[in-house]
């Protein structure tokens, strides 16, 4: 489980900044599809309330003042625009399902997306990035675009049912990475892809992939817990300074 389980209390302004960085970082990295996927940050206070991005603008064009404030029931609360059913019965459910899962990033990412195209897919811990995820993926088999509650919700059951879990593979579908905090989840959102990448270039030599042992797979996941908030802070913080945001 990660090392802190709930973040601190951000502005509504400030949540607004990040969430508009992670989604135009996200489409310079190649990991949004079309006008399609969504992130969402819950907004502290004593109503429920979540930021998500509108639906129809492309990631790249999207600022703090374009996100929607919406309601547990979807209801428009700020902003200009809709939010998209699968988005909305997505990230409602999910946000709900664990209280740890602030923020809620769903992509259809190239390379975490074709882990979940293969029987048996499943990121394997052969490489050190792949480490840090241990213990904290969850599989949800694929029933349909998320166009109702229901779905949204037998989405959410994989988190509710694996409470580590903050990592989501949607068979057939893509993946959604959860955190306590945007930096965090962003951060792993990349490093994730990475992984992937790794090891579907590692299988696609048609040699068996050479997994880490169990003591050093424990050895290694620690070392990732002792600094995963500080380097996930510094890194969101360098890649938005590196494309001005």
């Amino acid at each position: 489980m990660p090392d802190s389980p709930l973040p601190d209390r951000k502005s509504e302004a400030t949540l607004r900044g990040e969430l508009a960085a992670a989604l135009r970082l996200a489409e310079a990295f190649g990991f949004s599809e079309g006008i399609c996927n969504h992130f969402s940050v819950v907004v502290p206070g004593n109503e429920e309330r979540f930021l998500i991005n509108p639906y129809g603008y492309h990631w790249s064009e999207l600022t703090a003042d374009h996100l929607l404030l919406i309601d547990g029931e979807g209801a428009v609360h700020g902003g200009e625009g809709e939010v998209e059913d699968s988005a909305k019965f997505i990230h409602i459910a999910g946000h709900r399902a664990n209280p740890r899962h602030q923020v809620i990033l769903h992509v259809h990412m190239p390379w975490a997306t074709s882990l979940t195209m293969v029987e048996g897919g499943k990121l394997e811990m052969a490489h050190q990035s792949a480490v840090r995820f241990h213990g904290r993926m969850a599989h949800h088999s694929f029933g349909g675009v998320a166009l109702d509650a229901a779905e949204g919700e037998r989405i959410a059951e994989a988190q509710a049912g694996n409470p580590d879990a903050d990592v989501i593979f949607l068979d057939n579908h893509g993946v959604s990475v959860c955190g306590p905090t945007m930096p965090r989840a962003f951060h792993e959102l990349y490093y994730l892809e990475r992984a992937c990448r790794q090891q579907v270039l590692a299988m696609s030599t048609g040699l068996p992939l050479k997994i880490i042992p169990n003591d050093v797979i424990t050895a290694t996941k620690a070392q990732y817990g002792d600094t995963s908030n500080t380097y996930a802070e510094a890194h969101f913080t360098a890649l938005r300074r590196a494309h001005g945001l």
